[in-house]
């Protein structure tokens, strides 16, 4: 097979593709094998006829055509990774030779992932929370915790949100009571939000020995609600004083201060594992907002199959399905794909601007990065470096990895230089901000990886299929 490349205008590269006749003519032989297959001839058993009956019977260019159909991706495939296209879509197929007789050849013309250009990715200012507790962080955590332990103490006054009242309460829908609206006796926190809206309007400001009559919409289904609750207590919360008794029947700690200095470690010890990442993800979004770019529909599409597959793997690995899902919960591809899209769009316009980075500063993913990602990805699936090495070559799945350990490294190079800052704009200190372990997964859709004499597969993306191509 012999192949040639020619870069286009607007994003698009034509591939060349010439295969030899007797290279092709293998593939036409595997394509009578399986018309024998399917075809019932007298004096035949399936998959016995001879070629040449099959060509008498149904044309010589009935095998070739088959071949096309079955063998075409794979020539195609092939060119792909020859050249490191990076497609981002099926590509127009135009078959230029070979449909009757002769070496084959057709040309493909297929959109590649653009080139952004950043500037200013060396001064990124990021802006982070404090990766520490604060005074008001720790003042939230202590009321919470005193509201756990509040006693609630009979008051003569009208309601107030906070408050819990004692009720006794009637909903009707069409005169009839509704189930879970209808009871006495029930303690209700005004201003919890329970049911409509109605409730805790007309509770706010009333007293013990209030009857409080009301109409409100039907939260769930068409129809009026009518309400008539009856006040019989008002009582408001009182929380323990903060001093070393609440500490000791509050916690493990004998002093009020060894609680606050607890909760403040607490607090600080899940800020600081959040800020590492939190700042690499506002690095990587900085340097999204330097791409001044329309982001290709097609690449989008792509950022979101990827999404679609993510969460199809996770559904796999609880037990289910993502069929099973939309079919319990009445949802649909499209309408998932719809929620996605915006998501995708902002992963597109990242991957662009790391990528641009890293080809502004010669990062490459060669050498010492390439092999140690080779080295853990061997020990994960289990298999040697070099035969792991071939199969991600021959199946085009190497020019992902290369790329995402490229963006890897462009992401640090920005995240070295940047200025990173709380929300008080006060500098980080940066041993505050450690960095995550990148998790090595299989690269492509997630499946197995061929480390065999397995058949060479194609390269992971819908990018690598003919537009006529039909799923087996």
């Amino acid at each position: 097979v012999e192949t040639t490349l020619e870069h286009l205008d607007g994003d698009r590269v034509r591939l060349t593709v010439a295969v030899a006749e007797d290279e092709f003519d293998v593939a036409v032989e595997a394509a009578f094998r399986k018309i024998a297959r399917e075809v019932r001839l007298p004096g035949f058993r399936p998959g016995k006829a001879p070629r040449k009956i099959l060509e008498a019977r149904l044309g010589k260019t009935t095998g070739r055509q088959e071949a096309l159909h079955d063998a075409l991706p794979n020539y195609y495939s092939r060119a792909l990774v020859e050249h490191d296209v990076d497609a981002i879509d099926s590509p127009e197929i135009e078959i230029t030779g070979g449909q009757e007789t002769g070496s084959l050849t057709f040309d493909a013309v297929v959109p590649v992932r653009p080139r952004a250009t950043v500037a200013g990715h060396g001064s990124l200012r990021i802006e982070i929370p404090a990766p520490e507790a604060t005074d008001e962080d720790v003042q939230e955590q202590l009321d919470a915790l005193r509201r756990q332990h509040a006693t609630l103490e009979s008051v003569e006054r009208p309601a107030d949100d906070g408050d819990q009242v004692t009720i006794d309460i009637d909903g009707r829908l069409d005169d009839e009571p509704v189930e879970g609206l209808t009871t006495s006796g029930y303690l209700y926190e005004v201003g919890a939000g329970a049911v409509v809206p109605e409730i805790d309007e007309n509770l706010r400001g009333a007293s013990a020995g209030d009857v409080l009559e009301f109409e409100a919409a039907h939260p769930e289904e068409d129809g009026t609600l009518a309400f008539r609750i009856t006040v019989s207590e008002v009582q408001a919360r009182v929380l323990p004083e903060p001093d070393d008794d609440f500490a000791a029947q509050a916690s493990e700690f004998d002093t009020f201060a060894e609680l606050e200095a607890d909760i403040r470690e607490r607090i600080t010890v899940l800020r600081r594992s959040q800020a590492g990442m939190m700042a690499r993800d506002r690095a990587a979004q900085a340097v999204a907002d330097l791409v001044d770019m329309d982001i290709p529909p097609a690449l989008v599409e792509v950022e979101v199959d990827n999404r679609i597959n993510d969460m199809a793997m996770r559904m796999r690995s609880q037990g289910f399905d993502l069929p099973t899902y939309l079919e319990a919960t009445g949802g649909d591809l499209e309408s998932i794909r719809d929620e996605l899209r915006e998501g995708a769009e902002v992963s597109a316009r990242v991957d662009l601007g790391l990528r641009a980075v890293a080809e502004a500063e010669g990062l490459e993913a060669d050498g010492e990065p390439l092999e140690k990602y080779l080295t853990l990805l061997a020990a994960q699936v289990g298999g040697e470096v070099e035969d792991l090495r071939t199969a991600l070559t021959e199946s085009g799945r190497m020019l992902e990895i290369r790329a995402d350990l490229c963006k890897q490294a462009a992401l640090d190079w920005v995240f070295e230089r940047a200025e990173i800052v709380d929300e008080e704009g006060n500098p980080v200190n940066r041993s505050l901000l450690e960095s995550p372990e990148p998790e090595i997964m299989v690269p492509g859709d997630g499946g197995p990886i061929p480390i065999a004499d397995d058949e060479v597969g194609e390269t992971g993306s819908s990018a690598a299929k003919p537009v006529d191509e039909e799923e087996e």
